[in-house]
């Protein structure tokens, strides 16, 4: 797979035009923390119509791909939210659309895809990440969506950056959970290329954190990968053509633990009502340890799919 480059920001521009009033200008608030060692905003993309952010990217490509390429329908590899996002545009548009899901995916994102009408094929998580590696699954007919190394994907998540800057101007850090890379890549691409002085940090999960280490080696690395109910980031290894991207884009990677992500979501729904998911409480985990500074840090919410058991067992302070 080739290496990728950054996101050009009049793609990003022109993506904010083509999904404009699906997906866009989500909510943003100040977290009720007076105690936290920043001063941090909440981008509330867990308040998008299918609970995720995943919405832009899939409607950005749906929406210029030619139609003749989509005649047999489409089809992805994701946990949950890309699934949401792309089932949520085709039955809109009138396609077929299948998800190929890992054997974890959680109950909450299955059901939302089934409403969707989206048809689920699950198999092992290791053969699901080999899709994201750019390996083939035969017996799936449609078009295929990379979920993380899409250009316009990237493009569509990106329109999270311009909308960060319109409602913070002098922000000085974004905080964005790290899966595949595409959300961090597309919003850094965005940030960086209007105002390169603001830091965009990588949050990422201790139980399958691969860029952490990759950064510090200036390469690569694989680790070992241990799935959570942090189901919406993480993965044992850069999705291949991410690095030189994702190097170049993102300032660090913090890496909170799995006590540390449920303390968040539990943080969220008592001081701002607001319900996220694992993936989607990560960045305000790690802007609560003080490493994206001490300024204006905005977190993105990135999603609020989470099993209804398991966000009872966070709020009675366990961990699921």
């Amino acid at each position: 797979m080739r290496a990728l480059d950054p996101v050009p920001l009049e793609e990003i521009r022109a993506a904010r035009e083509r999904i404009l009033g699906v997906g866009t200008d989500s909510p943003f608030v100040r977290l009720n923390a007076d105690d936290a060692p920043a001063e941090i905003y909440l981008k509330l993309e867990n308040l998008q119509p299918i609970g995720s952010h995943k919405l832009r990217g899939a409607g950005n490509i749906l929406k210029q791909t030619d139609p003749k390429l989509l005649e047999r329908g489409v089809w992805t590899a994701s946990a949950g939210n890309m699934a949401q996002g792309l089932a949520w545009f085709a039955r809109e548009m009138g396609l077929d659309c299948t998800i190929v899901v890992p054997d974890h995916a959680p109950e909450a994102k299955l059901g939302a895809i089934r409403r969707l009408g989206g048809k689920i094929v699950k198999i092992p998580v290791e053969d699901w990440f080999g899709i994201l590696k750019g390996d083939s699954y035969e017996g799936i007919e449609g078009f295929f969506i990379h979920p993380v190394t899409e250009p316009a994907v990237m493009a569509g998540h990106g329109t999270i950056g311009l909308e960060i800057l319109d409602d913070l101007p002098d922000v000085d850090a974004v905080v964005v959970p790290f899966g595949g890379g595409a959300l961090g890549s597309g919003i850094a691409s965005a940030v960086k290329s209007l105002k390169p002085e603001v830091k965009v940090y990588a949050a990422e999960v201790e139980t399958a954190a691969p860029l952490a280490p990759s950064l510090a080696a200036g390469k690569p690395v694989e680790v070992e990968y241990k799935s959570s109910f942090v189901d919406g980031m993480g993965a044992p290894y850069l999705i291949p053509g991410m690095w030189p991207m994702v190097q170049q884009l993102l300032d660090d990677s913090i890496v909170v633990s799995l006590e540390e992500i449920a303390a968040a979501i539990k943080l969220l729904v008592e001081r701002n009502h607001v319900v996220a998911e694992g993936a989607g409480a990560g960045p305000v985990a790690a802007a609560l340890t003080g490493g994206a500074g001490h300024g204006k840090v905005v977190c993105v919410v990135s999603g609020g799919n989470i099993d209804t058991a398991k966000l009872v067992k966070i709020l009675q302070g366990g961990i699921p």
